[in-house]
């Protein structure tokens, strides 16, 4: 990888820990303010939520028709969530990758909002689910890409994980099995670091 390009990454990843640190801030900020909410403002938050019947009522019918298609996917997710987790108690065991700590993937504190009605919560449970299913399963599968075939695509691809950066070129065979060996150390040492 040449020097520029690993400048590049080096520079994406200090943003990308700024703004880590920046949201943390933020978040932080919040939930001292949540934390101190009085009465007062739980009950404002309260008459900004919409009545259940109300909120049917008011419907664009077309959500309400594709409603039963979002929620079908409750039984892949759940199937995924579950294979995904049977696979990396028993696969990375052997392979001695750390396991992907599923809980911090997943976060339900949506629905404490007062001003969410029942459907909202609901709702907003369920994307949290998805995408937490999503994110984990991305997880456990780039470490496993990492171990086994840390080799980058001829192209160009959307969507890479932070680990592809630090793949072997394609079609650098000469480097390719001289490395594997370091590919799977330091995956194996970086996210042991991660878990600190």
């Amino acid at each position: 990888m040449s020097e520029k390009i690993e400048s590049l990454i080096a520079n994406v990843q200090k943003a990308e820990a700024s703004l880590h640190h920046e949201l943390e801030n933020r978040n932080a900020k919040i939930r001292k303010k949540l934390s101190r909410m009085d009465d007062e403002l739980k009950r404002r938050q309260m008459l900004l939520k919409t009545n259940v019947f109300r909120y049917v009522a008011r419907a664009n019918i077309l959500f309400v028709i594709t409603a039963p298609v979002i929620y079908s996917l409750i039984v892949p997710f759940a199937l995924l969530d579950l294979m995904v987790s049977v696979y990396q108690h028993i696969c990375f065991r052997v392979y001695k990758i750390p396991l992907v700590r599923r809980s911090e993937y997943f976060s339900y504190d949506r629905t404490r909002l007062n001003y969410l009605n029942i459907i909202e919560k609901i709702n907003c449970a369920y994307c949290s689910y998805g995408n937490g299913t999503i994110a984990y399963a991305r997880e456990v599968a780039s470490r496993t890409e990492r171990f086994w075939c840390p080799i980058k695509h001829a192209r160009q691809i959307e969507g890479t994980h932070k680990y592809y950066p630090f793949f072997e070129e394609y079609g650098d065979g000469e480097n390719y099995k001289p490395n594997l060996s370091r590919h799977r150390a330091s995956l194996t040492q970086s996210t042991q670091e991660e878990l600190r």
